[in-house]
């Protein structure tokens, strides 16, 4: 059995509190990473005893691995999906390599009324009518669950997206694939 000295964790109850709400702890969360960084085996095993896995992603932030089973996660979930789909595609339109945009852009009042504009059947089933219901459902749950900072009015994507990227390549390839098979 792993010894875990707790006074070389101080902000385990912060850690905790946050991984269990669905945030995602980056390296933006400087105290936090360095903590989690340092300590990743004694947290690990601590968080497994409680039920729950922690997930190290080589691109910079920690999070939960979770079953999204849930309803309304599951609401959720479909429209980072959505926005993240609707921001490359926008970005490609634009003639910019999306993903540097995508991490590099504040986003903003208007590239979220453009995205919804063009992916306006698809928001409109998750009950997205506007850019600012955009900003509200989306935007502000993206800050909460560690997925994007704020930028003065605007805010800005964090590594934490990943997720959603990797979600849309392994959708698309899987659709290529069955493209082919079919040819």
């Amino acid at each position: 059995m792993m010894q875990i000295d707790l006074e070389k964790l101080p902000n385990l109850a912060d850690i905790s509190k946050r991984l269990t709400t669905g945030y995602h702890i980056s390296e933006q969360d400087f105290a936090l990473w360095t903590e989690l960084d340092a300590n990743e085996d004694a947290y690990s095993a601590l968080f497994a005893a409680l039920g729950n896995q922690l997930k190290r992603d080589s691109r910079g932030f920690f999070y939960f691995d979770v079953d999204d089973a849930t309803v309304n996660m599951g609401k959720i979930s479909r429209l980072f999906a959505l926005t993240t789909y609707a921001l490359v595609e926008f970005f490609a339109d634009q003639g910019q390599d999306p993903l540097r945009a995508l991490f590099e852009t504040e986003i903003n009042h208007e590239i979220l009324s453009s995205i919804l504009q063009q992916q306006y059947h698809l928001f409109e089933q998750l009950e997205i009518y506007s850019a600012t219901d955009l900003k509200r459902e989306v935007g502000n749950r993206m800050l909460r669950y560690g997925f994007a900072k704020t930028q003065g009015d605007n805010f800005k994507l964090l590594p934490p997206l990943y997720r959603y990227l990797d979600a849309l390549v392994a959708v698309d390839s899987l659709a290529e694939e069955e493209g082919h098979q079919h040819v």
